[in-house]
């Protein structure tokens, strides 16, 4: 809780709920879709054990960036995937702060209040627009399902497991050791 100032110099409290934050959103074919509601532990969790095993794999080869970052495919279509890694060959689509274009991998984490959208318009967007590869990353199971663009459309690859070592098709130096993604998951 804090406190704040307001226009006729008395104090206001302020509660968790009442905190200013910036909106976050994304456009989708023209439609904004709001942030309800912040991620869940095992979710930041798992996007922080991706961004090191990305980072220890990749780091030297291009670029690693983690939500929020807009990706502006078009004016109709700016998402906020959860990682995204763009190789330094086509690192010319970060300028002015943003990315303008397809990343050449995507990793969305699924969450009660994201997964219908994450699987269906968010993959079809990622898909249209030339994502060479998705990861659906379900932590609930300790899965990923790894899709690959081939011929204008995701094919499945293969669902992994926590056992697993996913090797990234897109990304020559991407191979991630899931047990190390999931070790603090249930």
């Amino acid at each position: 809780m804090s406190e704040k100032k307001n226009g006729g110099g008395g104090k206001v409290k302020e509660t968790h709920g009442t905190y200013f934050i910036d909106e976050r959103y994304e456009i989708i074919g023209g439609v904004r879709y709001d942030f309800l509601t912040s991620p869940k532990f095992v979710h930041q969790d798992v996007l922080g054990q991706l961004h090191l095993a990305f980072h220890a794999s990749c780091a030297q080869d291009g670029v690693i960036l983690l939500a929020p970052m807009d990706v502006h495919f078009d004016k109709d279509n700016i998402l906020q995937p959860d990682l995204l890694y763009i190789s330094k060959a086509r690192s010319n689509i970060i300028r002015d702060g943003y990315v303008y274009g397809a990343p050449d991998l995507v990793v969305e984490i699924l969450s009660d209040s994201t997964a219908r959208n994450d699987k269906t318009i968010k993959k079809g967007t990622y898909e249209r627009f030339g994502v060479a590869e998705y990861w659906l990353v379900e932590p609930e199971y300790r899965l990923v399902d790894q899709f690959v663009l081939t011929e204008g459309e995701y094919r499945l690859v293969k669902t992994w497991t926590v056992e697993d070592e996913i090797v990234s098709a897109a990304v020559p130096c991407l191979a991630v050791h899931l047990s190390e993604i999931f070790r603090r998951t249930v």
